[in-house]
């Protein structure tokens, strides 16, 4: 899977900076070529000499060579490489990725990148923990960075946290992992370039109290499968997410709007329809809000029952129906009974272009399941049933039949 490949691999100044020669050892026994680039820092704890043996090639530190002169052209490197990782990555390292501090030869190489960036961290345990470096990190991976997290162990505290890189062989693994998945993107159709999707998914959850709300059984699941569906078609992608299921995960690239309620909900997609090509309703959202909040929890001494008034909430998919113009808007139905009827009407009256169905009557189709059986039905009166699927393959079902709405 490495075989040919060109891989930057940075070294910044940290006490794991020998497991560094081992992960360079590695990755050339699978067939990569290798060129070093370490910081001023990072020779203090693994010399030139040990990593230009392993690769065969000068170690690149600073921007002009100490003996020749010869300028070391950072943006040739981001040009030549398929992949650059940096391990380990410090606290400070990640910290000038973030923020754009290039005062060395390894940031402004990374500032130059062409290429996918993965980083593997390496630190005391409470600086990982610390909230200046989660919030760099979180920066990087919304910049599309790949994060190998690092190993756990114990903090000043006693109690467990991470921090400690990762194990070569498992930094390697991930690199191995993400040229595996290059090469299934590229044999998969690549019919979204240069189209902006926004996606919804999951539920939306209404405050009753400081510890209730009313909400429904949405994971998010479907919506989350269709998101990395179009990222792999080379779409670019937003996911605006209620409380989804925890486990659920997108691919690296994808950018996530987090939000509780449908007025959050309402707000994130709208901001974000303005940009995109397409939406994409995916989520459920709860239909009715309580008309109060109650500003401490509510107690049940002496009330044998409750009274909550609720109010509608805003209709998200006919809100961006009504402001859509030259864009497409897809919409979910969820029906019990009169399923067709009942998404043909919600299609029109929203003024979407395509509506995709299913039924609570089938079985394993719907929420909190990993499959799903859908009709998809578009505004010109055509119609296709699909029969039950995994949600992965449900996901390339609708990216197909979205594809198609936008003549690809």
């Amino acid at each position: 899977m490495m075989k040919g490949k060109h891989i930057v691999l940075g070294i910044s100044g940290g006490i794991a900076a020998y497991k560094a020669a081992m992960l360079l050892r590695l990755l050339i026994k699978k067939g990569a070529e290798v060129q070093v680039v370490i910081t001023p820092n990072g020779k203090e704890f693994i010399t030139p000499a040990t990593l230009a043996a392993l690769s065969g090639k000068p170690v690149v530190s600073e921007f002009f060579a100490a003996n020749t002169g010869e300028w070391h052209s950072h943006v040739d490197l981001g040009l030549w490489a398929d992949l650059m990782i940096i391990a380990p990555a410090t606290a400070s390292t990640i910290g000038k990725m973030a923020n754009g501090i290039a005062d060395n030869m390894l940031i402004t190489t990374y500032l130059s990148a062409k290429e996918q960036v993965m980083v593997a961290p390496a630190m005391d345990l409470d600086m990982w923990a610390h909230p200046s470096t989660q919030r760099n990190v979180e920066t990087l991976r919304r910049d599309g960075v790949i994060i190998v997290e690092p190993q756990a162990g114990f903090l000043a505290s006693g109690l467990t946290g991470k921090g400690r890189m990762e194990e070569p062989e498992a930094i390697a693994e991930a690199a191995e992992e993400y040229f595996r998945n290059l090469e299934e993107t590229s044999s998969k159709k690549m019919d979204m370039i240069g189209k902006r999707i926004v996606i919804s998914a999951g539920p939306t959850y209404e405050s009753i109290d400081p510890v209730r709300f009313i909400g429904n059984y949405s994971s998010g699941k479907m919506g989350f499968a269709l998101a990395n569906e179009c990222k792999q078609r080379g779409a670019e992608v937003t996911v605006v997410a209620g409380p989804v299921d925890k486990n659920l995960t997108l691919i690296d690239g994808i950018k996530r709007i987090d939000v509780i309620s449908a007025h959050e909900m309402l707000s994130a997609m709208e901001n974000e329809f303005d940009e995109s090509d397409v939406a994409v309703m995916a989520a459920a959202v709860a239909d009715y809000r309580p008309v109060e909040v109650a500003e401490s929890k509510i107690k049940r001494e002496n009330r044998d029952e409750i009274t909550l008034r609720l109010v509608k909430n805003p209709d998200i998919a006919a809100a961006l129906g009504k402001r859509k113009e030259n864009r497409k808007l897809i919409g979910f139905a969820l029906e019990t009974d009169h399923e067709f009827e009942n998404a043909l009407s919600k299609m029109q009256r929203k003024n979407l272009d395509m509506i995709v169905l299913n039924s609570l009557r089938d079985k394993g189709a719907g929420m909190m399941t990993d499959t799903n059986k859908i009709t998809i039905f578009t505004s010109d009166g055509t119609d296709r049933t699909f029969p039950l699927k995994s949600k992965k393959d449900v996901a390339a079902d609708i990216a197909d039949a979205i594809s198609g709405l936008l003549g690809r």
